[in-house]
């Protein structure tokens, strides 16, 4: 008898519906050690894969691809962009292929030395999701709802 996707390859599943990342799904669900290789093999299963259709077609009729960056901008990693800045040897031209640099809008080098690095803005990204995603009915909203909803009706109990 096979068994469900645990916990850790749900959550992968939910952050690479939504951006995309599969490094970075693995390491935000909690698969720290070598996140590459880990969301490699995850991709590779059949059951994950399924999920992951399951869950995009629940995305469908949004905007799949802008959501997706939206969702990367606003909550994606900045470990490979401080990699780099912190870096003291020259990294290669495949190393730095390597690096997810998605939120950085803009690298500079200034005159007197160093590194500046500019990120998107991940609030502007956070409302351009919000309004891309604003008609859509999530577990997160009708959770929190039904939260306010106890609230309400404990607090008109003591009341009485």
């Amino acid at each position: 008898m096979k068994k469900g996707l645990n916990e850790k390859e749900k959550l992968f599943c939910v952050y690479y519906s939504a951006s995309g990342d599969a490094r970075g799904s693995a390491a935000r669900a909690g698969y720290g050690i070598a996140p590459s290789k880990s969301a490699a093999k995850l991709l590779a299963r059949a059951d994950i894969e399924a999920e992951i259709e399951r869950l995009e077609k629940e995305r469908s009729g949004f905007p799949a691809q802008a959501e997706k960056g939206l969702y990367r901008l606003a909550f994606g990693s900045v470990s490979d962009a401080l990699r780099l800045m912190l870096c003291e040897e020259t990294l290669t031209a495949q190393e730095i292929e390597r690096l997810d640099l998605f939120n950085v809008s803009e690298i500079k080098r200034p005159k007197g030395g160093g590194m500046e690095i500019k990120f998107f803005d991940r609030l502007k990204a956070l409302e351009k999701l919000a309004q891309l995603t604003g008609g859509r009915e999530n577990t997160e909203s009708s959770f929190i709802r039904a939260l306010s909803e106890g609230a309400k009706l404990l607090s008109e109990e003591e009341d009485v």
